[in-house]
């Protein structure tokens, strides 16, 4: 039995050493009325050595939350589901208008601009990051 508490205590420790290495930041969501779909954007820093691979997101402020990435195609706008994305080592992803986004469903609650809702990234390796992301008008471009 000490042996099953002490390969759990590690790899627990390896999993919040993971986390340690990511960075989550400018994260932002746009405040849409409450029947319509909202985005989100955020960047992720990889300070490791290792690539690491992004599985899942979501929050409390939205029943459904989903990666997809929006691409052009010979000149056709297409935005499609992704299971999972890959953070490079010692690399940065960018979730942002025109690549990669969040797709939020089912809101709670409008959104007010200028609070902040909570976004939990999940990670293969089972290992979680929490970000803090500001409510923005859906006018809002960027940062």
């Amino acid at each position: 039995m000490k042996k099953i508490a002490v390969l759990a205590g590690a790899l627990a420790c390896a999993s919040i050493a993971q986390a340690a290495t990511l960075e989550g930041r400018d994260c932002w969501i746009r405040a849409m009325p409450p029947n319509l779909p909202s985005s989100g954007y955020f960047a992720i820093a990889n300070n490791g050595d290792k690539p690491v691979t992004l599985t899942g997101v979501q929050t409390p402020a939205f029943g459904m939350a989903m990666m997809h990435k929006s691409e052009n195609k010979g000149g056709t706008a297409t935005m499609s589901p992704v299971d999972s994305v890959d953070v490079p080592a010692h690399g940065t992803l960018s979730f942002a208008p025109k690549g990669y986004h969040l797709m939020l469903e089912e809101p709670g609650k409008p959104l007010k601009v200028g609070s902040t809702v909570p976004l939990t990234l999940s990670f293969a390796d089972k290992s979680t990051l929490e970000v803090s992301c500001a409510v923005k008008s859906a006018a809002a471009t960027g940062h």
